[in-house]
């Protein structure tokens, strides 16, 4: 016989602001998408306004409040910024963001944008197609901004879950993730949104028989589903075997398989290949050795308080002699406060980001004045947390999506971290010189007879970097290089 107990516990939750989300969702935001995400927020609040702010008497404005909230209930809205963000620096609170706009010469920095669609674009078209709700049209949308180039999902459904609900404040399942990755799964091109190789492969074959079915199609979904250890290592005579296939049945589906797009992203991720210029979100200028810091404010307009509200609150609020009038305050005042929210929202971002990109100046500075990767120094996220004094989930979010214009091309801030080892002379150099030197060697082999792991090894110890063989052969997989097995070209 069974007992039912009931046991209480304690969990401490940290719940975020509306503030302190709203910051988050901006740091997020590429200077190219900024003004849209303005744009959204001007129409839904008639309290904020675009433009030269009107001249008026801000201690007015101030006393105004004061009679509404009380002396007591005086709110900062960037007090649970400062204390989210550590953001206590004074002297570089002044940043200097008087970008881009300032000079006729301004226009050679700027990276002009095609009209081509981008793969993002594209499946957010197809998205739009879809009968579905909000809540599910948001996720989708997350999902696809978090595809990498390839058009995978790398990321695990639990990661997004929790970033939903840390920067969309949207409170999502598993399950429902799942649901509408799956819908994305029945986007073209045929295997967007996988989360691997194999399962890439797998959409593209079953909606390959779907629309022409065969026995060879048939045979490949076979080999992909139950024989894809062997597949990846050629092993084709023991998948013959443990199969029951002929070999002429085996060869037709792996021509189907072969003719596969294993990239459906179909982009190696450098801007010049992906064909679609985007606008730097910060540019750095050496200046005879002296590196100046520029924060594009282009798609930053001017924002501040509609005069009309400040007066329509001192006007109402003179004589709340009616239910009708003291909700007409209450209306009023929400919208002043959230449009001051709003300003010193993206005011925080604008420092939160020139900081951050300062930092990170500062720590690759021989890079900056060089454009030689080989100076490039080990560099962690909790590096340049350090530095400014701000979370490492914050920095993450500055270096996702943002872009900086160099002498020497745009490259998106992740490309500047990286982990870091010791060399024979006892240096710290960045893991990036050693995959480069891997790269380089493989691109130079013998076709016919291609490196091997070990082979690798050694010419990175002939170059002074003693590395075990499987850090090795991580950093080939991190490159996307086969093994020496399936580069070898008869």
């Amino acid at each position: 016989m069974s007992s039912q107990r009931l046991t209480q516990t304690q969990k401490l939750l940290q719940k975020l602001s509306p503030q302190q989300i709203l910051i988050m969702k901006l740091l997020q935001i590429p200077t190219m998408e900024l003004s849209t995400r303005i744009k959204e927020e001007i129409m839904q609040n008639p309290a904020l306004e675009e433009g030269e702010e009107q001249e008026y008497d801000n201690d007015d404005i101030v006393d105004t409040f004061e009679d509404e909230q009380g002396d007591d209930d005086h709110y900062d809205p960037l007090d649970d910024f400062d204390d989210y963000l550590k953001d206590d620096d004074e002297d570089d609170a002044a940043y200097k963001y008087s970008v881009n706009n300032s000079s006729p010469d301004d226009k050679h920095y700027e990276a002009p944008i095609t009209n081509e669609t981008t793969f993002q674009d594209s499946l957010m078209e197809q998205l739009g197609f879809r009968k579905l709700d909000e809540k599910k049209y948001k996720i989708g949308a997350y999902i696809i901004g978090n595809l990498d180039d390839a058009g995978y999902l790398s990321r695990p459904i639990t990661g997004i879950a929790d970033d939903l609900l840390f920067t969309q404040n949207i409170d999502a399942t598993e399950d429902e993730i799942r649901e509408v990755l799956e819908i994305i799964q029945d986007f073209d091109p045929a295997g967007v949104g996988a989360t691997n190789l194999q399962e890439c492969l797998l959409i593209q074959l079953h909606r390959l028989n779907e629309e022409e079915p065969s026995d060879d199609c048939i045979n490949a979904i076979n080999i992909i589903e139950n024989h894809f250890d062997e597949f990846t290592k050629k092993h084709y005579d023991k998948i013959v075997a443990r199969s029951g296939m002929s070999d002429d049945d085996f060869k037709r589906a792996l021509d189907i398989i072969l003719s596969l797009n294993p990239k459906p992203g179909g982009s190696t991720g450098s801007v010049e290949q992906n064909n679609n210029y985007i606008i730097p979100d910060f540019t750095v200028i050496n200046n005879g050795g002296e590196l100046e810091l520029q924060l594009n404010n282009r798609n930053t307009p001017e924002l501040h308080v509609s005069r009309d509200f400040i007066d329509m609150l001192k006007e109402y609020s003179a004589g709340k002699d009616s239910p009708e009038k003291r909700e007409a305050v209450t209306f009023i005042k929400n919208k002043i406060d959230a449009a001051n929210w709003f300003i010193d929202a993206i005011k925080q971002r604008q420092s939160t980001l020139y900081v951050t990109m300062k930092a990170i100046m500062e720590y690759q500075k021989e890079f900056f004045l060089t454009g030689d990767e080989g100076k490039l120094k080990p560099m962690i996220l909790k590096d340049i947390s350090d530095m400014v004094g701000l979370d490492v989930s914050t920095i993450s979010r500055v270096a996702n999506s943002k872009y900086v214009q160099t002498a020497y091309g745009t490259f998106q801030l992740k490309f500047f971290f990286s982990e870091g080892l010791v060399n024979d002379e006892g240096e710290a150099v960045s893991t990036r010189e050693v995959k480069k030197i891997v790269r380089e060697s493989v691109e130079n082999e013998d076709k016919s007879s291609p490196l091997t792991d070990d082979e690798l090894t050694a010419i990175l110890k002939e170059k002074g970097y003693t590395i075990a063989r499987r850090t090795v052969a991580k950093y080939r997989e991190q490159l996307g290089i086969p093994v020496a097995r399936l580069r070898k070209v008869l």
